[in-house]
């Protein structure tokens, strides 16, 4: 008879434990497009699917897993062209958002642009994810008096 012991008792351990960090494997992509889903980074305009492919056929390691008991946790997306360095898709799981797991993912990404040269980061927020804007400030982000303009090139629907 299960009393519920053992979600409770899987629930702690990954609360618990701690996460370790790689590069991304192909093998993640499901379980990084739930966790984008879940932390509601997903929009219409954009296919996670199309995003990581085109990602990896740039091959700079620059796409960061985090994980708990092989369990995928947190993501970081980076990329580095040269002049300015960038940062997509960070997420952590929501229930484990907090406890510095985000601050921890998103310095590994910081060093690994620092090693390739990069002088600056630039990321976006969208102003529908105003939770966030704490984050970035706590780690050292400040808002810059630009604004950002788009142009699709290629229709992701």
């Amino acid at each position: 008879m299960d009393l519920g012991f053992e979600s409770l008792r899987d629930r702690q351990r990954t609360i618990m434990s701690i996460p370790t960090y790689r590069k991304f494997k192909k093998t993640d992509t499901e379980a990084v497009i739930n966790l984008w889903k879940t932390c509601k980074l997903v929009v219409d305009w954009n296919d996670p699917l199309k995003d990581i492919k085109r990602k990896l056929s740039i091959k700079d390691n620059l796409f960061i897993i985090g994980e708990i008991n092989k369990k995928i946790i947190a993501t970081a997306m980076a990329g580095y062209d040269g002049h300015r360095g960038y940062i997509y898709y960070l997420a952590v799981l929501p229930e484990l958002q907090k406890k510095g797991i985000g601050s921890s993912i998103l310095s590994i990404v910081e060093k690994k642009l620092y090693k390739l040269g990069c002088p600056k980061i630039n990321l976006f927020v969208r102003n529908t994810n105003i939770k966030v804007k704490a984050f970035y400030k706590t780690n050292n982000y400040k808002k810059q008096d630009a604004q950002i303009y788009g142009k699709r090139l290629i229709d992701d629907n």
